[in-house]
């Protein structure tokens, strides 16, 4: 999968403008599922319910595709590793990946990241990285304001 096709698919869940209170969600005004601290560290400075969709384009290719190295990664892992980290954050994405492929988990993607990846079963990643993944959005305090919604976006990762 490439990001052109990763990002259509991410928007068809993060949907546009949102403003849920902060104990449901910590990222307030929110447009494209980019908040508005994001939109603003990258330049934005409008209003978020104008946030123009090729900016969020933008901020999802630098900030969490590219972070994540996903095009560096094997295919089945390209799609789960950009919606975790948009989801938790890059860092944490990684870290699920890094655990799933037995290396120290520091949330840096480097040559031994790579190569473990390189040298691992990418299916089997895959499973081991979105159950880490759901293990711990369980644990999260706003879990049950957001588990449904959660619940199918991590669903439809499984049935790709």
């Amino acid at each position: 999968m490439n990001f052109d096709t990763a990002f259509d698919l991410l928007i068809s869940h993060e949907g546009g403008f949102s403003n849920k209170p902060f104990a449901d969600d910590p990222g307030g005004r929110t447009m494209y599922g980019v908040t508005e601290t994001v939109a603003r560290k990258h330049g934005y400075l409008g209003r978020m319910e104008d946030l123009p969709l090729e900016f969020a384009k933008k901020v999802y290719r630098n900030s969490y595709w590219d972070a994540c190295q996903c095009d560096n990664m094997p295919d089945t892992l390209r799609y789960p590793l950009f919606d975790a980290a948009v989801n938790s954050g890059p860092g944490q994405a990684i870290k699920w990946l890094q655990s799933s492929v037995g290396v120290k988990s520091d949330g840096v993607i480097g040559p031994m990241t790579r190569q473990a990846v390189n040298m691992s079963a990418p299916q089997v990643v895959r499973q081991q990285m979105i159950g880490k993944r759901l293990r711990f959005m369980t644990d999260l305090r706003n879990w049950s304001a957001n588990a449904r919604g959660w619940s199918r976006r991590i669903a439809a990762i499984l049935e790709m």
